[in-house]
């Protein structure tokens, strides 16, 4: 697959997703204070990437893709709640390129609007229970309830590492932390759901475990190069804006490991204050040393090494599964996700 071909399935996944989306938020009151700053956060352009791997899993494995669509849908519902209030919990100024929730309409509207979006996912996956029967219904819901039982419980890890300004994070935690705030909910769970689905249930949905493990730490490494290293314009959030909210990187804790007991003074200071007193000065300082001392080349590495891993694992996923524009689209995500610069 091409290319241009790739971009215009993911294109085409997310223009079915959005509409979906769009749809399931009520026209009743009140627009102003909640549905109407929900349409206009749902219309922003994200990728997509998770419904269209939920969608193109189930249709590689001979399903009607439209029999994922509500599940699909629930994901990316679930994933726009995350985002609101992850950028309440880090204060994010701006997401997909324009302000944040937050930012735009206040903390209480935001908080309030992002619970909106938590319970609209849930309303969509009843509409599984006429297509794929309680049974199966039932078991893409309790797919549905790990993967946001993963995703908080890393997203608690990592904001208790900033809020103790914890310095002896390991990379072995990190991987941990990363293979449940993101690997779980953006990779493994969207390809089980798609899988069972397609196969109507007959199908170890285990077999996605690795892939999705080895895909999404090696996408949330690039993701933390990319906010360092990147284009605002095209990243769509502020550069630099891991480091402003202490985020425990595998660049920072690569980092740590190889400062004199002065830097790390000055780092662990830097790291201690709220975001609003670290300056940007510093913040440049401490980007220059991950230069300096190879975090950023460090980071690279693995995420090449683990692209390496997925594109193996992907073989023995779907090592039974006939040849399709949907497998080749699948196999394709991979390379996009860690070559991608936005």
């Amino acid at each position: 697959m091409t290319l241009d071909l790739f971009h215009a399935q993911l294109s085409s996944y997310r223009e079915t997703t959005v509409a979906r989306l769009l749809s399931a938020v009520p026209q009743r009151e009140p627009q102003r204070y909640l549905y109407a700053p929900l349409t206009s956060y749902l219309s922003r352009s994200g990728k997509a990437i998770r419904p269209a791997l939920c969608v193109a899993t189930c249709r590689a494995f001979g399903g009607d893709p439209s029999a994922a669509l509500a599940s699909a849908t629930a994901i990316e519902m679930l994933h726009n709640a995350f985002l609101v209030h992850d950028d309440v919990e880090d204060d994010s100024e701006l997401r997909r390129g324009l302000p944040t929730l937050h930012a735009e309409h206040g903390v209480p509207i935001a908080v309030n609007a992002g619970d909106m979006l938590t319970a609209l996912s849930v309303r969509i996956l009843r509409e599984n229970l006429p297509t794929l029967g309680p049974t199966l219904t039932g078991r893409v819901y309790d797919e549905f309830e790990h993967m946001m039982q993963e995703s908080l419980e890393g997203q608690a890890m990592e904001l208790g590492w900033v809020r103790d300004n914890r310095l002896d994070v390991t990379e072995e935690d990190y991987l941990r932390m990363v293979l449940k705030k993101t690997c779980w909910y953006s990779f493994i769970h969207p390809c089980r759901i798609g899988a069972l689905i397609g196969t109507r249930g007959d199908i170890d949905p285990d077999r996605f475990n690795r892939l999705g493990s080895y895909l999404g730490t090696a996408f949330q490494i690039q993701d933390d190069l990319l906010n360092l290293t990147g284009e605002e314009q095209r990243y769509g959030k502020e550069i630099g804006g891991d480091l402003l909210e202490g985020k425990r990187t595998l660049m920072l804790i690569h980092l740590l490991r190889h400062l004199d007991a002065r830097e790390t003074a000055r780092v662990a200071a830097y790291l201690d204050q709220p975001r609003a007193a670290r300056s940007i000065r510093d913040t440049q300082w401490i980007l220059d040393l991950m230069r300096l001392r190879g975090s950023l080349g460090h980071a690279l590495k693995a995420t090449r090494q683990l692209a390496g891993a997925a594109l193996y694992e992907f073989t023995q996923a779907f090592r039974d599964v006939p040849e399709s524009d949907e497998k080749r689209f699948l196999n394709q995500v991979i390379t996009y996700m860690v070559s991608r610069d936005v």
